[in-house]
């Protein structure tokens, strides 16, 4: 029997119908590309809700910081004018005014310690020399100050975001304004006027900038590219030298760097301090520049030779161990050295022989600033405990002159400054040894007479701690850093 085979399909038929499975395929990718494209989109509209709301609670923190520190600030104006009611209450006195215009007391009723001090207790009292950062508080609002510094108009006078007010209790004898604003980039540790007044040196963080005072312009940026790039490196005090070609600072990498300011460029490094280094001064003839640093030591160094004279503490009876140098000063004719130390005392050193000629003591906690004044027979002193020592230390020149060592403890306080309400951070001496200024972590400035203690001027010119001032050689002129990244010139002019 004879078999049939089927004929073969068309080759025609074959190729449409893989183009329909190709199709079909295509369909179904599609679809899934579609879906995906649908879960993506609810994926990016949930990111962008949530972005939402996380934006949302930064907006109320950031609004209740900002609310947190008004009610701050209004508890603390509170409580200070509810101090000063009981102040006035226990001493059935009228209500004292302005801080810092009462009458300085006799030498034999200053106030006494409140308590003995005991080793527990010693840290409390005398803490450690605070970081800049520390120096950052709150901001303050110029628009309504305190009660107590309320005066007639004619004792008071107003800035755009500065004002001073003047002691009602005396004749007014000065005014004061603001001539330049310098903006900084991070806190302001340190201020200084060349010696011919022509120009301002300023530190902060990393650099040390000056400033033509006539003008207000930054005419130099100094910066040590080889330092280490990580962290904070503040510059804590910077010092002209006389003749006004050279800068010195001091950091918190304990080296002393000597710039030639025409060229920008570091001329000499001093090294040998084990800690922060805080204080510089130069003396009058440019031989030495001193320093100061919290290893418990104050430096003598010879721009000469680049010799060093090491004057250590080694007290067997301070009262605190840390006894770190927070601020050196050097006198008029180059003999003597002062540094505030950390443990309240303020030590005098012979320079040429390096021997310890004085302790002067009377503050309540740590030294912060020191100044001669210019006849070199007087030094004052600020303090933590937030008062100004005036001390004669007249018989030390004396017999340094006849070149004889005065007796130890021959040095006296004659005056205590009383006024501020916090930390005193800086002091100054005016050239014409007339005026005494002092800055502090309550933000005010205080213009002194020198020649009794009696309270000028207080002006509150910077919304944080005034951490350094210096008062022009030459004209009068005024300058401040601050902890709030601003450095100002004012001038303060005498009224007939």
């Amino acid at each position: 029997m004879a078999t049939t085979t089927a004929a073969p399909r068309p080759r025609a038929r074959r190729i449409p119908d893989a183009l329909d499975a190709i199709k079909q395929e295509y369909d179904l990718l599609q679809a899934d590309r579609d879906a995906l494209r649908a879960q993506r989109d609810d994926l990016e509209a949930q990111v962008a809700h949530q972005v939402g709301e996380v934006s949302s609670i930064r907006r109320s923190l950031y609004d209740l910081e900002v609310q947190q520190a008004k009610v701050r600030q209004h508890y603390e104006d509170e409580l200070r004018r509810l101090r000063l009611e009981l102040a006035a209450l226990r001493h059935a006195a009228p209500p004292q005014g302005i801080p810092g215009f009462q009458p300085v007391p006799d030498a034999d009723k200053r106030p006494k310690p409140e308590r003995e001090t005991s080793p527990h207790d010693v840290e409390a009292l005398y803490p450690p020399r605070p970081h800049p950062s520390d120096y950052q508080l709150p901001p303050i609002n110029t628009s309504s100050f305190p009660d107590e510094l309320t005066v007639p108009p004619d004792f008071r006078k107003d800035g755009s975001d500065w004002f001073a007010v003047f002691n009602p209790r005396i004749k007014r004898s000065l005014d004061i304004s603001l001539v330049h604003n310098l903006p900084h980039a991070s806190v302001v540790c340190c201020v200084q006027f060349s010696l011919d007044g022509k120009y301002l040196a300023t530190g902060c963080n990393r650099t040390a900038q000056i400033y033509d005072v006539k003008s207000g312009a930054k005419i130099c940026v100094l910066a040590d590219e080889t330092a280490g790039k990580s962290g904070d490196l503040y510059i804590r005090s910077v010092r002209f030298s006389p003749d006004g070609k050279l800068l010195a600072t001091g950091a918190e990498d304990r080296q002393i760097r000597i710039w030639d300011i025409a060229k920008k460029r570091i001329r000499n490094i001093f090294s040998g301090h084990t800690q922060e280094i805080y204080s510089l001064d130069f003396s009058l003839d440019g031989r030495f520049i001193i320093s100061g640093s919290g290893d418990k030591t104050a430096r003598v160094w010879d721009m000469h030779d680049e010799s060093v004279k090491v004057l250590t503490i080694s007290d067997t009876d301070s009262l605190n161990n840390d006894a770190g140098v927070t601020s050196v000063a050097i006198s008029p004719s180059g003999a003597l050295v002062a540094a505030g130390s950390l443990d309240t005392i303020v030590r005098i050193w012979d320079v040429k022989t390096g021997a310890l000629v004085e302790r002067l003591r009377g503050h309540r906690d740590s030294v912060y600033s020191v100044a001669f004044t210019p006849d070199g027979r007087g030094l004052v002193s600020g303090s933590l405990d937030k008062t100004l020592k005036y001390w004669d230390v007249a018989a030390l020149a004396a017999r340094k002159e006849e070149k004889k060592l005065a007796d130890k403890g021959a040095s006296v306080c004659t005056m205590d400054f009383v006024g501020h309400k916090d930390y005193v951070l800086s002091v100054a001496v005016s050239h014409d040894g007339q005026w005494v200024v002092s800055g502090s972590k309550d933000r005010c400035v205080q213009f002194w007479d020198i020649r009794n203690a009696t309270l000028q001027f207080v002006l509150q010119g910077h919304k944080n701690s005034v951490i350094s001032l210096d008062v022009n050689p030459i004209g009068n002129m005024l300058a401040t850093g601050s902890g709030d990244s601003l450095a100002r010139i004012w001038r303060y002019n005498t009224i007939p």
